[in-house]
Order: C-alpha cells, then structure tokens, then sequence
C-alpha cells in the first residue's frame, strides 16, 4: 500500500460508466485540464468511465494538459460521428420519441436475439476507433497516471482490473461490453462482460494503490431516482440502474462506515486507521440533468447531445472548483456517511 504524501492539489479520479452520458465526464476533464491547477494520481474507469481514463491518460501522454483535452475532443466526436441519427436531449419522453426506429428496433432485437445472431461478424466500430486513437504499446510502457479499468468475469461475475501494464483496446471494450448488445470479449481465453456489474466504478485501488489523499467522484447514476417505474421498459431500466450502481454504493458505505469506526477507535490508530481518517472524498454530478433523459440516450451520442454534456460538465466542474478548491488536501466536500449510509 503506497501511502506517501502527495501535494494537496493531486487527486485521484473514480469515473462511473453510462455510455453516451459519459460526455459529461468528458466535460468535467476538460474543465480540470483548462483550469490547470490539479494533476493526477490515479484514474479508476468503468465502460464509458474507462474509455474517458484511457483517452485522458493516452493524451497526457502525447502532449499534456492540451493534448488531454484535444484527444477527448477527438474520441468523442468519433463516437458522435458514428451515432445512428440526432435526437433531442431536454426531457426523457421527448428523447424517446426523438429515438431513430434504428434504434428502437435494436432494442427490441436485443431481448429476443443474441449478440452473435445480431452481430455475426463481431463489427465493432469502436474497436477501430480505440485503436486509430490510442498507441496502447506507449501507454502500457510510459502511463503518465496509475490507471485501473473495471471489467467482470462472465462466468464468475469476479471484478478483473485492468492496470497501465496491461491496457489494450480490448480491456477498454470488456469494461463497456453489454452483453445484450456485444459478445463478450475474451482476454487470455477468458470472457468478459461490462466492468458496472462488479464495479462501477473501483474506488478501493485509488485508496490502496495511490498516494494522492483527494479521492473525486465523477457519478452518471442518479443517486436518488424519480417516481418508482410502473411500465414493463421502465422496470427493465430501472433493474439495470440499479444493478450497475449496487457494488458501487456498497464500497461508498464501507468506506463511510470503515472510517466512522476508525475515528471512534479508542486505540492507537494504524497505518489503515491514519489512511481512512486522511482520505477527502468529492464529488462532480448531474442528478437532476441525467435522471430526465431516457436510458436509450445512452445508446445514442450524437453531437448535439455530446456537446450539450460536455458544456454541462465543464458548468459543473467550474462550480465545484470555486466552491471546494480549498478543500483539497484539508477536508472532503461531500459527507459520504449521509451519502451512502
């Protein structure tokens, strides 16, 4: 466990997947990096958690803060540019009805078909995109950031995370796998599925592994839902919602309770006691934005939609700098006891 001290503006960063929706963490990056005050430690990403980690790290990597914000500028106007069709982004009902027939019909297929009667020649275009992007051989060699991306054991359900060592398109692509949609992907003979069902995303490395004593959440889940879902789609949602974000919010509370007892402990306190009581938590998110957008918008990120996430992000972002920048090394922002209690 790498407990060295690291200056008060170094952070590590937790990014939780939600595919499209993931433009807003593209946001919140490219406000850090243009704010320049903040550099990183580690970076933990789950699906479009760890395509945006990745990307960062490959980017700081080729050139910096600029090259950062350049090269998740780029991805995501890749990803845009493969987007189906444009649909509106202000209310959830009014993105469903915007949703292209394209769309709504792969849907459909999806719970009646398999991804290898769907898909039989595996066409993945972001696999493609990841690799035109990103020189893997560099960033395994030279990561400028310690780098973990989630992805599960399709047969164990066990978490697998990936380190800078091991980084490949293909362990970008496990971590974001929905396995009604793609085959898994297979590592060393092994299948893996979407990285959400065991960690979405893995905090406990950024806490073990890393030395920064800031830890920033950047959250896509919604933590409190609206009204409980009544229609057969809107409880299929709901059940993903909630089965991505389980293994989450049971980490958050072992944190929230591990360092309540630390702090009660009548005893000399240990390594682990000093860590836990040490550790500041933040928190970047969007509640009330991402909670009125139907789920399918996740599957589709067209510019418009993408730009409108970033800019969301970069708002949000900029905010949270005001308000908390001086917390950074002193305090966290948010109470993860009320949070995750």
């Amino acid at each position: 466990m790498l407990f060295r001290h690291r200056p008060s503006n170094t952070v590590s960063l937790a990014l939780q997947g939600g595919g499209a929706h993931g433009a807003f963490t593209w946001g919140v990056l490219d406000a850090l990096l243009e704010d320049g005050r903040l550099s990183f430690d580690g970076v933990s990403g789950t699906s479009a958690g760890a395509m945006n980690a990745v990307v960062l790290a490959s980017g700081l990597l080729q050139g910096g803060r600029d090259g950062a914000r350049a090269a998740l500028e780029r991805f995501w106007h890749a990803v845009a540019a493969s987007a189906p069709a444009e649909l509106p982004f202000n209310q959830g009902d009014e993105a469903s009805a915007g949703m292209s027939a394209g769309i709504r019909m792969m849907l459909q297929w999806a719970r009646n078909f398999s991804p290898e009667q769907l898909n039989p020649f595996d066409v993945d275009p972001l696999r493609d995109l990841l690799n035109a992007q990103i020189d893997f051989d560099h960033l395994r060699a030279s990561c400028p950031v310690k780098l973990f991306v989630a992805a599960t054991h399709a047969n164990t359900g066990k978490l697998r995370l990936f380190s800078a060592a091991e980084m490949s398109a293909a362990a970008v692509l496990a971590s974001a796998c929905l396995p009604s949609l793609h085959r898994a992907i297979e590592i060393d003979g092994e299948p893996y599925w979407d990285g959400a069902y065991s960690a979405n995303p893995a905090v406990f490395p950024l806490f073990y592994d890393c030395a920064a004593r800031d830890i920033l959440l950047v959250l896509l889940s919604p933590l409190l839902h609206g009204e409980t879902p009544h229609s057969a789609d809107e409880i299929r949602a709901r059940s993903l919602d909630l089965a991505f974000n389980s293994t989450f919010l049971r980490e958050m509370r072992m944190f929230a309770h591990a360092r309540e007892y630390a702090g009660n402990s009548l005893l000399p306190r240990g390594r682990l006691e000093r860590r836990l009581q040490r550790t500041h938590f933040h928190l970047i998110e969007a509640d009330e934005l991402l909670s009125q957008l139907a789920s399918e918008t996740r599957l589709t990120p067209s510019l418009t939609f993408v730009n409108m996430l970033r800019d969301q992000g970069r708002a949000r972002t900029k905010a949270w700098l005001a308000a908390h920048y001086s917390a950074l090394g002193r305090r966290s922002s948010v109470n993860i006891g009320k949070m995750f209690y």
